[in-house]
């Protein structure tokens, strides 16, 4: 089946978001990094309703209004890597976790640079938030998007003693 996308501006630089008709695959960055998240073919459809209602409520996520989405997500991963990513919209706006901590989470407390993996592949950027998830201590850490938009999302959720 072929995937579905369509490119909206954002304080974070250009994000591309990719549907499937069950929902979301993917929010990938302006300099994502080839093959992070692997997807097949995409037509430009910025009309779908789940392209449309995604970039609407990324909208008021940065103008200050959303603080939670609701969205119908389809990531497409490892079994491992979902329970990850599922751990990750647990955490609300304006807290975070740290990679041990979402590892005790799932149930794998020895799994905490597996976690960081997953993280790194999560397709699905600010809607399943890995911006929240930071290294021991508070020390930002590795970001698909940068460490400038890591840095900025999580000031744009009031975190701003962490950057």
């Amino acid at each position: 089946m072929t995937l579905l996308f369509t490119t909206i501006p954002s304080p974070v630089g250009a994000l591309k978001l990719v549907a499937s008709d069950a929902g979301l695959v993917a929010i990938l960055w302006e300099n994502d990094r080839e093959g992070r998240v692997r997807l097949g073919a995409m037509d430009d459809a910025p009309e779908h309703p789940v392209l449309a209602e995604a970039g609407r409520q990324l909208g008021g996520y940065f103008v200050g209004s959303r603080t939670a989405f609701d969205l119908p997500l389809d990531f497409r991963g490892t079994d491992f890597q979902k329970q990850v990513w599922a751990a990750l919209l647990t955490i609300p706006f304006g807290q975070t976790r740290s990679y041990g901590e979402i590892a005790r989470q799932i149930g794998r407390p020895g799994a905490s640079r597996a976690v960081g993996a997953a993280n790194g592949r999560n397709p699905i950027s600010i809607v399943a938030p890995c911006h929240r998830v930071i290294g021991t201590g508070g020390s930002l850490t590795g970001f698909a998007g940068g460490l400038e938009a890591k840095a900025f999302l999580l000031r744009h959720e009031g975190m701003s003693t962490l950057v």
